[in-house]
């Protein structure tokens, strides 16, 4: 897929040295509703004025990274992401302005691929001020989508922003897949959910933040709904791929958010999930005082 204009290879690390603050690598990982923890970690980022050098996202990650590396503040994102998530109303009406068009549940039972088109949904959710292509934003991004076809990872670095976050979030049943170029492209978590092994080499620092869950919501019933079976299995499997990539190297600072009590669609639930995020931010933030100090006094993270 290396011809796709979009796509690109990583690039070797270009460390600043050992006199230079260190740089930062943050990568944002897919989990639905659960990533809205993501705000919280980049508050952290903020109160320290610290600037990533490079981000990676999947999914929610890619959404909340595509604001982020447009130059957003945490609290500009924070701000506008409980607006949005608070009038429930009017975000009801625009989710249904946005679905599909077709006849609802008996065109999903025979030829819709989904209810909701995730391109028109980021245009109602995107905060204002993002660019229209990666190469305006203040920060390099690459956003992890999977290619349906082909059964592998893709990754965009360049050309259309908001055609690539919309493939990266296209959940299947719930999102329309996104196609690029004549591809088709699904939620990125079925390839990548924590991508921090594309952006290893470009940072000194390397900061990962897991929505996937290390638990599961405790049981309401013997069994589960439709729903729940599918969105739980989804994040089983994003799990499984987050697991087998840690045994071969971990980043530098790993963050498990602590929202995987909630479900995928649970963004209603906005301030109940950030407050559950709480302890992860400030286990980011002492983990970051610390590799920062350690630079300083000249070791390495790993050491």
């Amino acid at each position: 897929m290396a011809d796709a204009p979009f796509l690109c290879s990583a690039a070797k690390r270009d460390r600043d040295g050992p006199a230079g603050p260190p740089s930062i690598g943050l990568v944002l990982g897919g989990g639905g509703a659960r990533g809205l923890a993501h705000v919280l970690m980049l508050e952290v980022l903020d109160e320290l004025g610290l600037k990533p050098k490079i981000i990676a996202g999947t999914s929610i990650g890619a959404l909340f990274g595509v604001a982020y590396a447009a130059g957003l503040s945490a609290r500009e994102i924070r701000s506008h992401t409980e607006e949005m998530l608070t009038k429930r109303i009017g975000l009801v009406r625009d989710l249904f302005a946005a679905r599909v068009q077709g006849n609802g549940f008996l065109d999903f039972l025979s030829a819709r691929s989904a209810f909701l088109a995730p391109s028109a949904l980021l245009d109602l959710v995107l905060p204002s001020g993002v660019p229209e292509t990666f190469e305006e934003l203040a920060i390099p991004l690459r956003v992890v989508a999977s290619d349906f076809y082909a059964l592998e990872t893709a990754v965009f670095a360049a050309g259309p922003v908001r055609p690539a976050v919309a493939a990266s979030l296209a959940l299947p049943v719930v999102f329309e897949p996104v196609l690029i170029d004549g591809r088709t492209f699904i939620d990125g978590g079925f390839t990548n959910p924590l991508p921090f092994d594309l952006i290893a080499e470009e940072a000194d620092i390397l900061v990962a933040i897991d929505v996937s869950g290390t638990t599961v919501p405790s049981p309401s019933r013997p069994r589960p709904t439709a729903l729940e079976a599918l969105f739980q299995s989804s994040f089983l499997f994003e799990r499984s791929i987050v697991r087998e990539k840690l045994k071969v190297r971990r980043p530098d600072i790993y963050i498990d958010a602590g929202t995987g009590r909630y479900q995928a669609l649970e963004f209603l639930k906005v301030r109940e999930i950030l407050a559950a995020a709480e302890p992860a931010k400030a286990e980011l933030r002492a983990a970051l005082e610390r590799v920062l100090a350690g630079h300083r006094a000249g070791i390495a993270p790993s050491d």
